[in-house]
């Protein structure tokens, strides 16, 4: 019973992990038009933004898979949250001197704890009991880190965009005295919310130092990448994770754009019922509200339908086969797409949205699948599919080079084909996960 109880108190402590840097990788989001007039960036410079939180993972994942490896979980966990605390810290001085290397430096430091923890947190919520109820206790876990990332965007609108942001050519008209006052307050803005961040992550760090968690793995015997890479089903579930975070993201990044290329924001204003949500959220008459604004806000939807799934998901996996869980979502996600392909109007949009509740599953169970049975060499297993992460950074731009030729609609059968992996990578796992 005491054992069970440490690893119910070690689930707690680790969910809400997941909480918060799902709540801080979104929070950076909201930083962007503010930090774009802070540091006068280009619109390349501020992609590089993204590119530094996805480049974390891809060069970060091994090494520290391998320090893992060496210190363990609880250390991992340590070290990654005083990483992200680090990183938090450096965006005072990159606010107050407007130097955006130093931004660069912070977020990439941020990202870097982020990393780690990931690499350290989902091999040990999915330990932290039978092999057979790993995916439930991941999707749980995951479901904390949407309402995170659900979270975010209202703190963000709150605390670091709630004044007027003023343009380049705005704050060039401005006297040097006013200039100097405008810049300081945006800098404070900025580094107000992110020291509090840094403080709230070192106490967490500091009931981790204090924390008696389990110890999961053997940290003298924990095999080798060599090693890893003979398990075939560790390898699919690599490019599992590859197709379906770059899916996701693809279609998250670009619905404002399909929206308005379907040209729905005179059929959202048209329709009583869609208006009515349309100026709920924006809190304003749509006549005053730009058209990207208005499609905008039912992009919540997609996000949000994660949060929901991986509820739903976590029962799912209890009392089914996670592989099977997994195909059907992956179909569904694939049937909707088609929906949203052969139709038009508001059809179009929802199907699309909805894809977003089928996503839900996928990362944890894909993780949980491609770890199952490979004890010590978990660690290093981890690191090799948080480094697949880096598909938000590659399939995003191919399926914009894709549409450019050819259109949303068609372009979105290159989407349909990273969901077929993940239904073939369910289907041949089908057999081999058992009951929870």
């Amino acid at each position: 019973m005491s054992h069970q109880k440490s690893y119910n108190n070690s689930f707690i402590l680790l969910t809400v992990l997941f909480f918060l840097w799902g709540f801080i990788t979104v929070l950076v989001d909201s930083l962007i038009p503010r930090l774009r007039e802070l540091f006068t960036l280009s619109y390349f410079q501020a992609g590089l933004v993204q590119f530094a939180f996805f480049g974390a993972y891809f060069l970060l994942s091994i090494p520290a898979s391998y320090i893992l490896s060496k210190i363990g979980y609880k250390k991992g966990i340590i070290l990654g949250l005083l990483t992200m605390a680090t990183g938090c810290l450096l965006f005072y001085p990159a606010a107050s001197y407007r130097i955006f290397g130093i931004f660069m430096l912070a977020y990439f430091i941020l990202a870097g704890g982020i990393t780690i923890l990931q690499v350290a947190a989902n091999p040990f919520v999915a330990g932290l009991g039978s092999e057979s109820g790993a995916s439930s206790r991941l999707n749980l876990s995951q479901a904390f880190n949407s309402l995170g990332t659900a979270i975010a965007p209202a703190v963000g609108a709150l605390f670091i965009l709630s004044d007027t942001i003023k343009t380049k050519d705005e704050i060039a008209a401005l006297t040097e005295t006013a200039k100097a006052t405008y810049l300081a307050t945006e800098a404070s803005a900025v580094q107000m919310p992110f020291l509090g961040l840094a403080l709230f992550i070192g106490l967490i760090a500091l009931i981790f130092i204090f924390a008696k968690l389990p110890t999961l793995i053997n940290e003298t015997s924990s095999g080798t990448y060599a090693t890893a890479f003979k398990h075939k089903n560790l390898m699919l579930g690599v490019l599992g994770i590859f197709f379906y975070v770059g899916a996701e993201v693809a279609i998250g990044s670009y619905l404002v754009n399909y929206f308005l290329d379907m040209n729905l924001v005179a059929i959202i204003k048209a329709n009583g019922i869609m208006k009515s949500i349309a100026e709920g959220i924006l809190n304003s008459g749509l006549a005053d509200s730009d058209n990207k604004a208005i499609v905008g806000v039912f992009v919540t939807f997609y996000w949000s339908g994660a949060m929901i799934g991986r509820f739903i998901g976590s029962y799912l996996t209890k009392i089914m086969k996670p592989g099977k869980v997994l195909g059907i979502f992956a179909t569904c996600a694939i049937l909707l797409i088609l929906i949203s392909i052969s139709t038009t109007g508001l059809i179009s949009m929802w199907s699309i949205l909805a894809v977003g509740l089928f996503n839900s599953i996928m990362f944890p169970t894909i993780f949980t699948i491609s770890i199952d049975g490979l004890n010590d060499l978990k660690p290093k297993a981890s690191g090799l599919l948080c480094t697949a992460i880096v598909g938000g950074a590659l399939i995003p731009p191919l399926y914009g080079f894709f549409t450019d030729f050819i259109g949303f609609k068609n372009a979105l059968f290159f989407i349909i084909a990273c969901y077929t992996y993940i239904l073939f990578f369910g289907y041949i796992n089908y057999k081999k996960t058992s009951y929870a």
